[in-house]
């Protein structure tokens, strides 16, 4: 019974991370620009994902909106370029420009986007456990405040 109430929380803790974790991003102050179909999409394949039981990696639109997001804040490198234009065919389709396409990667940079996706993951996770730490902290301060306080009696 306990293996079984372990899984389902933890099934259930995945579902409340695909609707709540943060969108982790290179630059937070550049965050607020992401546009509102992409936050719309990560949420939508975040939830795809939990349905085909894919764990431990971000999704190609997670990835997009952190590759987005660095490009606001520096140049991207040659790889990182490859990488951007391949996660926008894969997460926009035909509404990229013919120009802009990139349908495949190459071993060496499809590791690259592999590590970028494990990172992001465990950012978001990281995230799903503090805000869980801090509501956690938060609770037990506000019920010790509502506790009666004992008065002594200088005994």
């Amino acid at each position: 019974m306990i293996k079984l109430d372990n899984r389902i929380d933890k099934q259930i803790d995945a579902l409340v991370g695909a609707l709540t974790d943060p969108i982790i991003v290179f630059d937070p102050s550049w965050a607020d620009v992401l546009p509102d179909w992409l936050k719309g999409e990560i949420e939508m394949r975040r939830l795809a994902q939990l349905i085909k039981g894919e764990e431990g990696i971000a999704t190609d639109a997670e990835a997009l909106a952190y590759v987005s997001n660095a490009s606001l804040s520096q140049p991207l490198a040659s790889d990182r370029v490859d990488i951007y234009q391949y996660l926008l065919t894969k997460v926009m389709g035909d509404k990229v420009p013919e120009e802009l396409r990139n349908e495949s990667l190459d071993d060496y940079r499809m590791g690259l986007l592999k590590e970028l996706k494990e990172w992001i993951y465990r950012q978001r996770v990281k995230a799903r456990q503090e805000r869980r730490r801090m509501e956690r902290a938060k609770a037990k301060a506000e019920a010790e405040a509502r506790a009666p306080k004992q008065l002594t009696l200088g005994l």
